[in-house]
């Protein structure tokens, strides 16, 4: 007898050329994959992308536009089920149309009768009180419920979802291998002593007047001044708006340009974790940056402009070293200093955490796979 064949339709930021983005679609389907193959259910996604033909081809995956109501319906109405997330899609900071685009695709998956799972999302920010009754609605009609931190959960239940139903678990990138790789126990291997170190720079463009990304560069010209063997590598995370934003800063490091260097046009999450990968230390503003590095064990020093930030960061013991409203390019070197002479040790003391992460990040795809197969053993 072959195993269970379960369609499962994905709903999320797809297909916008956000690495971070991708890596959570690339993550959720190699745990569900992993999950199917250890409970014996073959899992065939179906994906809802802004680019069906990209996202197809990229992942090898059924994928259906986003946004034409028809393509939308027919996945849903294919798939025997609908997961959400991750990544921070219930929240109204970038616009007031994304919680009510989200809870719709949910909403109509449970007109069709079809399970919804909500897979390690990062709820918030949320200003406007009048979408709370319309998230708790649609949620309470979840078969799953899990986000990537607490102040998430604590948001869900300010909102009257009680706390029982919500799981806590790392964002599921936590969980995404380098190409190739079977076990992740430790740090990759990195230039000898006396070699090039590089440092790795994910920025993107959040105050209006540039002003955390003049002070980041001038964190840059004193980290490069006091290191002569140092590298900086920029790695834009969103096409094509963090290559501007990235450039702006290289423009403004002056005598050291021909120490730096930016990748570009990678759009396959794990091209860029092998990017993360391949540095001594991370400097980044996107939070997914922070998470491959984390995986990698790679330090970082994190730039908040959102919650997110600080909330993985806790996760991990640590601090941003700067905000977009409070930077000290003088405190923000130092620290970068600091963690890029103690590489070694930043990924001793962490590896325990790290590798509890990882593991948990694996507990969505667990849960509904397990939903599955209890639904063809009844």
């Amino acid at each position: 007898m072959g195993a269970t064949v379960v369609k499962i339709a994905l709903s999320g930021y797809y297909g916008f050329d956000n690495s971070g983005d991708e890596a959570v679609l690339q993550s959720i389907l190699f745990a569900l994959q992993e999950q199917g193959r250890e409970q014996g259910v073959q899992i065939e996604p179906i994906v809802l992308s802004a680019n069906p033909e990209k996202t197809s081809a990229m992942y090898g995956v059924k994928a259906y536009h986003r946004m034409k109501p028809g393509s939308l319906i027919r996945a849903l109405r294919e798939a025997d089920g609908l997961i959400s997330g991750g990544g921070s899609l219930l929240q109204d900071a970038t616009s007031s149309k994304t919680i009510p685009y989200y809870l719709a695709v949910l909403k109509i998956a449970q007109w069709l009768g079809k399970p919804t799972f909500i897979y390690s999302q990062g709820i918030g920010p949320v200003s406007r009180p009048m979408f709370y009754g319309w998230i708790r609605s649609v949620f309470q009609r979840c078969a799953y419920v899990s986000v990537r931190d607490t102040e998430s959960a604590d948001l869900l239940v300010k909102m009257r979802l009680p706390r029982e139903r919500i799981t806590v678990v790392p964002d599921p990138v936590m969980g995404l291998p380098l190409r190739g790789s079977v076990v992740v126990g430790g740090a990759p291997d990195h230039a000898p002593d006396g070699a090039v170190r590089t440092v790795g720079v994910s920025v993107r463009f959040w105050n209006e007047d540039r002003s955390e990304l003049e002070a980041l560069s001038r964190s840059l010209v004193l980290l490069l001044a006091a290191n002569p063997d140092v590298r900086l590598r920029f790695l834009p995370f969103h096409l094509p708006s963090d290559e501007v934003a990235s450039q702006f800063v290289i423009d403004r490091l002056g005598d050291h340009g021909s120490r730096v260097e930016m990748v570009r046009g990678i759009a396959h999450p794990q091209d860029m974790l092998a990017q993360v990968a391949a540095c001594d230390l991370l400097i980044g503003m996107r939070l997914h940056s922070l998470i491959y590095a984390a995986s990698q064990f790679v330090p970082m020093v994190g730039i908040s402009y959102d919650p997110k930030i600080d909330q993985f960061l806790h996760r991990l013991g640590m601090k941003a070293a700067a905000s977009t409203a409070r930077f000290d390019a003088d405190a923000f070197a130092a620290e970068a200093q600091r963690l890029l002479a103690g590489r070694e040790a930043w990924a001793a003391s962490s590896r325990a955490a790290t590798l509890e992460l990882k593991a948990q990040a694996q507990l969505p795809a667990q849960r509904i796979i397990s939903f599955y197969k209890q639904r063809t053993n009844k």
